[in-house]
């Protein structure tokens, strides 16, 4: 079961502590069967815990497991600010204290996640199998700030020090069932696991290294269980059916929210452009290979072809093959120079795979001994320079 934005009517924050006010008027999105109830402000989401849950999350603000938090929130923080020492009350803890006020809820019993993502984009799922519910509430950005575990940090911390860097995936996970700590904790990994698997699924690059994201640098997460359900389960990993509709949720909210925030889909993907970016290609890179080959030097016309060839589906396919061949040689599962031949290979099949008669220049355009990419970049701009040779462009099929 799959459930979003199910109630738009407008109402104070439960628990509410406070009346009127443009910072005080929310939304109710949707409730849970536990009666959790998760709420819209203008820069927060708001989720309100009945009495008994237990709580486990990375906040600043009442964080790590607790028993007594009543709402969880994630906050989008005020644009142009750089540092913690920027926000109001100087620090991020006493921020979130006065965000906890200003949306109604009681700080000292309050947990809250910080994004630079707006709060109109988030996304909510919904599973369940025999009376146990896990409900995902997410927000995620990661076109800024992805990146791939192991990535070259971006700062070292000292003194308590840290940066913000925008691009963030939050997530509230509220589990319909009792869960002992570890428990709780098994969760988190089940849910980041389930994170990551969406951002494999959809390719998405990491802006730090050629590799593919696996979150990004300031994902957090907070976990809410009812200890005062009839339903003790005691096992959150992939085995196990709770594990499953964790793994479930999570994908498809993570999916959800990146196409909300950042227009991140699985069609948005299918570009053979938009596949070379996470290797540092652009299409300033293709004209500068381009204006070095036989044919009219006709930028505007070249760019042209070039984006339109780039979203033909046969030569995604071919770019996908070839740039997990650089992959698989990088995590040193295929030995460089047979991967480098394999590759060539492909581009040499190109012509047979998009249906062209004509002959392209393989001897001049490859060398199995350059990288993988550069040949590929010098095959694919020859075929859009060239394009109207011989009737290529009308022999591209187009999706």
């Amino acid at each position: 079961m799959t459930s979003r934005n199910t109630n738009g009517a407008d109402m104070d924050a439960d628990p509410a502590k406070a009346g009127s006010g443009a910072d005080r008027k929310s939304t109710l999105l949707f409730e849970t069967t536990g009666k959790e109830k998760v709420y819209r402000f203008s820069d927060s989401i708001l989720v309100s815990l009945p009495q008994g849950r237990k709580t486990l999350t990375t906040s600043w603000l009442n964080g790590g497991y607790r028993e007594d938090i009543r709402a969880v929130f994630n906050h989008m923080i005020p644009k142009g600010k750089h540092a913690p020492k920027e926000l109001e009350g100087g620090s991020v803890p006493a921020y979130l204290r006065i965000i906890a006020e200003r949306i109604g809820a009681d700080p000292d019993t309050s947990s809250g996640l910080i994004t630079a993502a707006n709060m109109d984009n988030v996304a909510i799922v919904t599973k369940s199998f025999r009376g146990v519910e896990v409900t995902a509430i997410m927000t995620a950005g990661i076109e800024v700030n992805g990146g791939r575990a192991g990535d070259p940090a971006s700062y070292y911390q000292e003194d308590g020090s840290s940066q913000f860097i925008q691009g963030t995936i939050n997530m509230i996970l509220v589990i319909g069932a009792d869960l002992p700590e570890y428990a709780m904790a098994k969760a988190i990994i089940t849910a980041s696991e389930a994170k990551t698997a969406a951002l494999q699924q959809l390719m998405a690059p990491s802006r730090y290294s050629y590799g593919i994201a696996t979150g990004s640098g300031t994902d957090m997460i907070a976990v809410a269980c009812d200890g005062t359900s009839s339903l003790f389960l005691t096992d959150a990993g992939q085995h196990s059916k709770l594990g499953e509709l964790i793994g479930n949720a999570v994908i498809e909210c993570t999916q959800k929210a990146l196409e909300l925030q950042s227009d991140l889909t699985a069609f948005s993907q299918r570009d053979m452009l938009v596949r070379l970016e996470r290797f540092g290609i652009s299409e300033a890179d293709y004209w500068k290979v381009a204006s070095g080959l036989n044919g009219a030097n006709r930028k505007a016309a070249f760019l042209k072809v070039l984006r339109e060839m780039s979203k033909n589906p046969v030569l995604v396919g071919a770019t996908a093959t070839v740039l997990h061949i650089v992959d698989e040689i990088s995590w040193g599962l295929i030995p460089e120079t047979a991967g480098r031949k394999v590759a060539v290979s492909v581009m040499k099949g190109l012509p047979a795979m998009l249906g062209m008669d004509d002959f392209l220049p393989f001897d001049e355009l490859t060398d199995e001994k350059d990288l993988i990419v550069d040949n590929w970049v010098r095959v694919t701009a020859w075929m859009a320079k060239n394009c109207d040779h011989k009737g290529l462009c009308s022999q591209l099929p187009q999706e």
